[in-house]
C-alpha cells in the first residue's frame, strides 16, 4: 500500500497494483503509532511506571489492529473481488495466510 504503485503478477498472470483509497490514510496512521511507539521506548529509558508503559503499548496495539483492518478492507474491495471473480485461488491462499499471521 504505497503511492508508488507498485506491481506484481499472480500466478494465473493477473498483473495487480497496490494503490487503494485509503494509502495516505494508512501512512499517516502508521506515522503516528511509530511517533507513539517512540515514545514509550523514551517512557522506558526514562524508567516510568510500567502500569503506564503497558498502558501506552495497549493504545500502539490498538492503533495497529485499526490500521490492519483498513488494509483488510481495501485489500477485499480492490484485489480479493476480483480475484474471485478471475478464481484466482492464489490470491486467496494468500488472503488466508495472512489473516493466520495478523490474528496470531
Amino acid at each position: 500500500m504505497s503511492g508508488h504503485d507498485p506491481e506484481h503478477v499472480h500466478h494465473d498472470g493477473h498483473i495487480h497494483s497496490h494503490s487503494h483509497k485509503h494509502t495516505a490514510a494508512v501512512l499517516n496512521r502508521l506515522a503516528r503509532a511509530i511517533g507513539h511507539l517512540e515514545a514509550v521506548r523514551k517512557m522506558v529509558e526514562d524508567g516510568r511506571d510500567c502500569s503506564e508503559v503497558l498502558i501506552q503499548l495497549a493504545a500502539v496495539r490498538s492503533a495497529l489492529s485499526s490500521t490492519s483492518r483498513i488494509i483488510l478492507k481495501d485489500h477485499l474491495e480492490h484485489c480479493i473481488v476480483g480475484a474471485v471473480e478471475r478464481h484466482d485461488q492464489t490470491a486467496l491462499e494468500e488472503l488466508n495466510r495472512a489473516i493466520d499471521k495478523l490474528l496470531n
